[in-house]
């Protein structure tokens, strides 16, 4: 580290010579501009609005305008100015470190003893100690007088500047006035959810997401070039939580604490549970929903039998009436209930259930559209369905019998 100021605390005729360091620096990767046609870099120029030339920096002054007149004060000037000059740091009070506004913290800066005895520092140091009190100083430091608290960090001197009490603005929130109402269940639950989340801060466990995440994305730009595709380098994420949905504050509470509490990790447990008594039975895909009936019938065979019988026979009926050959018919009756049975024995058939949904679907088609045709001869579809329907039944009986 390279000293930014040099000075002494003043503790009242105690002298303590002290370098100052900067506490704290930036971790941020730092970017400019470019130009995005040839990649050129860009540059701000100092151009003098009146003359209209660049000008050098040594030769720009500071200068303050009011009401159309404009004062320009010369660095020497500033320099005149007496408490510019100083590089005391005068401890004006010690006060009790729960005093103080965190608000007003700035800027924190590392002090380092420097002359050939530290005794004076380890005299302020262990007084600060002793007293559990926090000393407030005024210093001067880059054309500014400022307001700084003197604390103890792991046995070193640290200086943190202050802001003034006028540079803390005031808030002043309407909203805030109106009377709201709050439950003791509320309360409660908002206690409970706090102490769920309890723990000692630990600095180091946190991370700049942005920073790491910028970092990946240089990296994985020098390697690919133009070709770099940013969903696969950072992943899609699906989530709901961009819908910015209005939900009760109680059941928010709620499910905080289920979650906090292991709740969420329960519900997978359960799906898959599900999942296995599913495979049990046989399987089935999500959208497919005509194939249940089919695994009940396993259970229950007569019923269940007898509603796909009596679906598929409709089917037959249909053929029988347009084309006059009952015998297919019942033989491909027979032959979609074999490949029913084998469907719901063979839990990882997945196309098998697919195949006998889609027939199960054109069987109905075809039998509301014989039933539409067919409607002046009811008698005629009533004994054809009797005929029809029973060895359909024995066929499918006795298909299911191995099984």
């Amino acid at each position: 580290m390279r000293a930014i100021w040099k000075g002494a605390i003043a503790f009242g005729l105690v002298n303590v010579p002290v370098k100052v360091y900067s506490a704290t620096e930036d971790h941020d990767i730092s970017l400019h501009q470019v130009h995005n046609a040839d990649g050129g870099r860009i540059r701000y120029q100092r151009r003098c609005e009146v003359c209209g030339q660049v000008i050098d920096y040594s030769d720009i002054e500071k200068a303050f305008e009011e009401d159309g007149r404009t004062v320009v004060l010369s660095k020497d000037e500033l320099k005149a100015i007496p408490a510019e000059n100083s590089h005391e740091i005068e401890v004006v009070q010690f006060v009790p470190s729960e005093q103080l506004e965190p608000m007003m913290f700035e800027k924190s800066y590392y002090l380092e003893p420097d002359s050939k005895s530290p005794k004076a520092y380890v005299l302020l140091r262990r007084a600060l100690e002793d007293t559990d009190r926090v000393a407030i100083v005024q210093y001067a430091l880059r054309e500014k007088t400022r307001l700084g608290a003197l604390r103890i960090k792991d046995d070193v001197l640290v200086l943190q500047s202050l802001l003034w009490p006028d540079e803390v603005r005031e808030a002043n929130f309407p909203a805030l006035d109106t009377a709201i109402k709050i439950s003791a269940q509320e309360r409660d639950m908002s206690a409970a959810l706090v102490e769920s989340m309890a723990a000692d801060f630990e600095p180091e466990s946190f991370t700049d997401d942005y920073q790491v995440q910028l970092r990946k994305l240089i990296d994985a730009k020098l390697e690919q070039g133009e070709s770099l595709d940013t969903d696969e380098t950072f992943g899609v994420e699906a989530g709901d939580g961009g819908k910015g949905e209005v939900i009760d504050l109680m059941e928010a509470l709620k499910r905080s604490l289920d979650r906090k509490r292991g709740g969420a990790a329960a519900a997978p447990g359960a799906a898959d549970s599900e999942e296995e008594e599913s495979d049990d039975g046989g399987s089935e895909e999500a959208g497919d929903k005509p194939a249940k009936p089919a695994r009940r019938s396993s259970g229950t065979r007569s019923s269940g039998t007898g509603t796909a019988a009596a679906s598929k026979t409709s089917a037959a009926k249909a053929t029988d009436t347009k084309t006059g050959t009952r015998p297919a018919a019942a033989n491909s009756t027979a032959s979609k209930s074999t490949t029913a049975k084998g469907t719901s024995t063979r839990s990882t058939s997945a196309k098998s259930a697919g195949t006998q949904s889609a027939a199960a679907k054109s069987a109905a088609a075809k039998s509301a559209a014989a039933k539409s045709a067919a409607g002046k001869s009811a008698g005629t579809k009533a004994a054809a369905s009797k005929n029809t329907e029973k060895p359909a039944a024995k066929a499918t009986t006795r298909a299911r019998k191995p099984a």
